[in-house]
């Protein structure tokens, strides 16, 4: 297939594209930075600039499908007023471009597999999270709503949709173990707050498998829990990850020490949801990495 993708510098991005460049599909990167730097030589590349038209709006032409990954990173500063306008306008000024390209197409991708965030939901304790659940009130809830909404108007052109919230991506070297591991590592490890909070997490092998399962699923429309079936409480995950260290779990971090590293965030550390990926389940996902304990090992920390 041609696929259009953006965010394809990130996390899960970099991980995508390396997956679909192997399994021979033709890929357009969108992106602020040159090839040079992201490492696409091999890889049609287009500059863009979300919000702004361009020559990059010609490649939705004829696409099959649109992968959009973009976004300032949530975790990547403290919550600014600016900081916070920069997260919104990354993500919905993309998508909005994005479903207005695909609306001038003649030719138009059969697909829009569209990134959110299970921040969507806002916290709701020890309560199971599922797609129907209605979405929050607090910062993150409201931008992830507005950010799908966006997403969703690309169905008026007959497009089909699907909205991929995912948890928090556990990855070798990456992501949140980054910055989780050296403290376990100096023995200064342990659970976030009181560490009864739900974790949503997952493998970035399940995540890129995922991706690609609703890419290819022709009946895969609305939204997806990007979740392992087994979420787990931090105080559980902080003792899986020094069981994977051979290394204690016992310095919790204070909320009043966490709201001073990274202000508002920390609300969303540790309020959590306990999402459950039902309806990828539904659909006939099988998750390689289903349980903490086994995710932790096949990641070789």
């Amino acid at each position: 297939m041609k696929l259009v993708i953006t965010g394809a510098t990130g996390l899960i991005g970099s991980a995508l594209v390396d997956r679909l460049w192997n399994q021979f599909h033709s890929l357009v990167l969108l992106s602020r930075r040159p090839p040079t730097e992201i490492g696409v030589a091999k890889k049609e590349w287009f500059a863009w600039t979300p919000g702004a038209s361009g020559e990059w709006e010609k490649t939705i032409d004829g696409a099959d499908g649109v992968i959009n990954l973009a976004g300032e990173p949530i975790a990547g500063k403290r919550w600014s007023d600016a900081q916070k306008q920069k997260l919104r306008l990354s993500r919905i000024d993309s998508t909005r471009s994005l479903v207005s390209a695909i609306a001038k197409a003649q030719n138009k991708p059969k697909f829009l597999l569209n990134a959110s965030a299970v921040g969507y939901y806002g916290p709701h304790g020890d309560e199971t999270i599922t797609e129907s659940t209605p979405p929050g009130s607090d910062f993150l809830a409201r931008l992830c709503a507005d950010w799908e909404a966006e997403a969703k108007k690309a169905e008026a052109h007959g497009i089909r949709v699907a909205i991929v919230r995912t948890g928090i991506v556990l990855a070798r070297g990456q992501g949140a173990l980054k910055k989780m591991v050296p403290p376990f590592k100096m023995y200064l490890g342990g659970p976030l707050g009181s560490g009864n909070q739900w974790m949503p997490w997952i493998h970035i092998e399940d995540e890129i498998g995922l991706l690609l399962f609703l890419m290819e699923n022709e009946n895969a429309r609305g939204a997806f829990n990007a979740t392992a079936p087994n979420p787990v409480t931090m105080e559980e995950f902080a003792r899986a990850l020094g069981q994977a260290l051979n290394r204690p779990s016992w310095v919790s971090v204070p909320p009043s020490v966490l709201a001073l590293m990274v202000g508002e965030m920390a609300d969303v550390l540790l309020a959590g949801q306990r999402a459950v990926p039902e309806a990828a389940l539904k659909l006939g996902y099988v998750f390689k990495n289903p349980t903490i304990v086994g995710a932790l090992e096949a990641l070789r920390l």
